[in-house]
């Protein structure tokens, strides 16, 4: 069966909160659950027991839950903080939502207020931290860029940081599941670095076909 069509996929697509409903959910055979994968400049939340999956070069997913009812999300962004309002961050005929969320300020007070909208509470909540990496070295180091402005926003909204994978080198695939907190990393290598930079500016999911060496580390 077709992992983007099994009943689960289709039930738990019913009930997902609306704003999510255009995010790829397929079905995880060695999980068991369904996952919900974003690409750069989305965000998803979940009261349910799913996953949620990305992969990371430059950008930075902030996996944020409340630790006492078990709900939480991910979010993706390509940058750091923008002094521009949400209405004015719209390019082309993308929604603007995701326009704004491709920025860190943007990306974390929507995922932290959904959290919120769904019943969380801000006392409860915890992070994971994950990506961030310098994957060309021609370019400029926009990934520390991302790393410093997560911390000092998650210090100004004292979140607690339970545990983090940012920097060095690589890109990473990570999967969180927001229902236990738990959060499984898998350094990516032989990858071609026009892939990184396509996936990054144009929001093509290309590097899930490339080899994957490394082994799955839990956070």
């Amino acid at each position: 069966m077709d992992r983007n069509n099994h009943p689960m996929v289709a039930a738990h697509k019913e009930k997902c909160l609306p704003e999510f409903s255009h995010i790829n959910h397929y079905w995880d055979k060695q999980r068991e659950m369904v996952v919900a994968k974003i690409l750069p400049g989305e965000f998803y939340m979940t009261i349910d027991n799913i996953a949620i999956a990305t992969t990371l070069g430059s950008c930075i997913s902030a996996c944020i839950w409340d630790c006492r009812i078990k709900i939480g999300g991910m979010n993706h962004f390509m940058l750091p903080a923008t002094d521009k309002e949400a209405h004015e961050v719209n390019w082309g005929q993308r929604e603007k939502v995701g326009d704004a969320t491709r920025y860190g300020n943007f990306a974390m007070e929507h995922l932290i207020n959904t959290i919120l909208k769904c019943g969380g509470r801000r006392s409860n909540l915890k992070a994971k931290l994950f990506g961030g990496g310098k994957i060309l070295t021609q370019m400029s180091d926009v990934g520390q860029r991302n790393i410093d402005f997560v911390y000092g926003y998650l210090a100004q909204e004292n979140i607690a940081i339970e545990s983090t994978d940012l920097g060095d080198v690589y890109p990473r695939k990570v999967l969180f599941e927001p229902s236990s907190g738990r959060a499984f990393v898998k350094r990516l290598d032989n990858l071609h670095n026009d892939t990184i930079v396509r996936r990054e500016t144009d929001y093509r999911s290309q590097i899930d076909t490339k080899d994957v060496d490394g082994d799955v580390e839990l956070f």
